[in-house]
């Protein structure tokens, strides 16, 4: 009988370790995406500014009115509650007007972004072409990844994966775990995989989204850095000059020698994530130092649909309205909101998302 548990426990130790190994054990064993993943994945870290930007708290705290959910009249918090919200804030003119965390969650609490990153993977393009380590968007994507030509990405340009326009054949689906997205998210060779995308429609006809796209931009980024990591640059470019008040982190594929998942994964506080709305709120300045090149901002937040691009997507930011207002956002209903017109940002982080997030931060910059 002991010889039947130890046997029993050495498969099962083994089984874990197989698991644990690989992508598809990952996705049985986590399945879907969690606020709890930046805990599973290996990561590149960065470290606080020994100087940090800190928000002011308004004298007063300007409570949002109540809103409905599920056809019910409930009040705003309430309605976070509801939700299933986290983290929620409200900043004008840099100050906090707003500020709660649910669910045992604080202001010192890590939330990964998601696809939040997206956005931020844009911000390092904008850099890089301003460094002159990229030429520009019309660049192919074969120039900066040779090994990508035979599928066809010497057709395919920067902006193409940009507007996601590329025509990548790519499942977006997390819950198939042999989709695309569930092999980068799980998976183990972010390269491997990445240089293997194929197309399967014209480039610059018609926008379909696709995490494919952000991470053949962290390729190329890597290429061009020259050693660099992308979390090294994104330190040096962005979250230092801004100040961040906390540690954060930038999940990677793998242990060793790993590249950033450059489609989702940086993780970080809800104050700290303002910042970086906070940065194009000023179209790319931060108190008189521009990090980020003016005209980029700009054509990552217009209204734009030639080229097969969507009105309500540019560069890898969505665009809530025609109105100026543009967003950062994730699976599970992370939101980096800007308003310019309010001098406005909004974060919301939480375990799901609702269908009418866009339409409510619309409706509290109004009130504001």
């Amino acid at each position: 009988m002991r010889r039947i548990y130890y046997l029993f426990a050495l498969v099962l130790i083994g089984t874990s370790s197989l698991l644990s190994a690989c992508k598809y054990g990952r996705f049985v064993w986590y399945n879907f995406a969690d606020l709890n993943d930046y805990k599973i994945f290996p990561k590149r870290e960065l470290k606080a500014s020994t100087t940090p930007f800190v928000f002011h708290r308004a004298n007063i705290e300007t409570h949002p009115t109540g809103t409905k959910f599920e056809d019910k009249e409930v009040s705003f918090e309430d309605f976070l509650k509801e939700t299933k919200s986290v983290a929620f804030l409200v900043i004008r003119n840099d100050s906090i007007l707003y500020e709660r965390y649910l669910d045992k969650y604080e202001e010192s609490s890590i939330v990964p972004s998601f696809s939040m990153a997206k956005s931020v993977t844009s911000m390092l393009i904008g850099c890089a072409i301003d460094d002159g380590l990229i030429g520009s968007v019309q660049d192919p994507i074969s120039k900066y990844v040779p090994e990508m030509a035979k599928n066809g990405f010497d057709k395919v340009t920067i902006e193409h994966v940009l507007q996601m326009t590329s025509g990548i054949k790519f499942n977006e689906g997390y819950y198939n775990p042999f989709g695309e997205v569930a092999s980068f998210y799980y998976g183990t060779d972010l390269r491997k995989d990445t240089e293997k995308l194929k197309l399967e429609a014209e480039p610059g006809k018609d926008f379909a989204y696709a995490s494919g796209n952000t991470q053949i931009l962290g390729l190329v980024l890597e290429r061009v850095l020259n050693g660099k990591t992308i979390t090294e640059y994104l330190d040096e470019k962005i979250w230092k000059p801004i100040g961040m008040e906390y540690d954060a982190s930038w999940s990677i594929d793998r242990k060793e020698d790993g590249i950033e998942k450059t489609f989702c994964c940086l993780n970080a506080r809800a104050r700290d994530f303002a910042k970086l709305g906070r940065l194009y709120l000023n179209k790319g300045n931060w108190d008189g130092q521009q990090l980020v090149p003016v005209d980029w901002v700009k054509e990552s937040t217009k209204v734009d649909s030639t080229g097969g691009s969507y009105k309500r997507y540019q560069y890898q930011w969505w665009l809530p309205t025609e109105n100026g207002d543009f967003a950062a956002q994730g699976i599970l209903g992370q939101y980096i909101y800007v308003n310019p017109d309010k001098n406005l940002v909004m974060v919301r982080l939480g375990h799901k998302v609702s269908a009418n997030w866009f339409k409510e931060f619309v409706r509290l910059a109004k009130e504001y």
